[in-house]
């Protein structure tokens, strides 16, 4: 089961990275996202429902209590990613932000719950700092710098969350609540940013597009949720992040990010190897 694990995780991580290509590269990453959303609760809908109907699915209130608070904290990880992009390069947020996440995780395990690490456990720390500092210096405002470690938080905690969610239910059945939670937290949240004048749309994704993309995204997300049914969090959280290295070559090679081009492509590799060093 921890192969089929591996494998469902490295083929979340292709699709995670293709569609944040996407969404950097549209006009309004937020409205992108949010369409993309919209647009994945429309197609699996039917499909859930049937489904629903034909296994019915078992859902306690753990799996209850997870989905409502990783809901919350998606919408919230949503908004900031968008924000990120907005301000800074892909191959600068996409690293911090997926890299930061395990880290962080790390920090809570020694702090707070008094973990203790291995050796090659405190060199993958190492790297992942460097790392992190790597593709952050080359970003002379910073601007995007602080959205994106947010994003890092909001990911380690829904992905915990989620991974205690995913035993007590379908992983199927929960992560069509989840879409369903966020599609209606980013239609209520949009309009009202919008009316208090924290926000101005700057375009729109084609429903077309969105539609693919959120086959690539809600796709890729209920790939991870069934690998984390399937195996220990420390094995797929470094496989699903293999995607560091590949989105930031892409960000580097094909949006012309080159300054500092190998400064961020070493930071992306070290970081993705912290990552591999902290599940050993």
């Amino acid at each position: 089961m921890v192969l089929v694990a591996v494998g469902l995780a490295l083929v979340a991580a292709a699709m995670h990275g293709t569609w944040n290509v996407i969404v950097k590269t549209s006009a309004d990453p937020l409205v992108s996202i949010y369409r993309s959303t919209v647009m994945g609760a429309v197609i699996l809908t039917p499909f859930a429902a049937v489904a629903y109907l034909i296994f019915r699915p078992h859902f306690g209130m753990t799996a209850l209590l997870c989905v409502v608070v990783s809901g919350v904290l998606e919408i919230a990880y949503m908004w900031l990613l968008a924000s990120a992009y907005a301000r800074g390069e892909l191959s600068v947020v996409y690293p911090i932000a997926r890299g930061s996440a395990p880290l962080l995780a790390v920090i809570i395990g020694l702090a707070v719950l008094g973990e203790k690490l291995t050796a090659p456990q405190h060199f993958g720390v190492g790297l992942l700092v460097a790392g992190i500092l790597a593709v952050t210096l080359p970003q002379a405002s910073g601007r995007a710098t602080l959205p994106a470690l947010l994003t890092g938080v909001a990911i380690a905690a829904y992905t915990s969350i989620d991974r205690v969610g995913v035993r007590d239910t379908a992983p199927w059945f929960y992560g069509w609540l989840l879409i369903l939670i966020m599609a209606g937290g980013m239609a209520i949240t949009i309009p009202i940013a919008a009316r208090l004048g924290l926000r101005r749309p700057t375009g729109s994704m084609p429903w077309r597009l969105a539609s693919g993309v959120a086959v690539i995204m809600w796709g890729a997300y209920l790939l991870v949720l069934l690998a984390l049914s399937l195996a220990p969090l420390a094995i797929v959280s470094p496989v699903r992040e293999t995607a560091i290295v590949a989105v930031a070559v892409w960000g580097v090679w094909r949006l012309g990010e080159r300054k500092s081009a190998g400064l961020k492509l070493a930071g992306a590799a070290a970081t993705l190897a912290g990552i591999v060093l902290l599940a050993v």
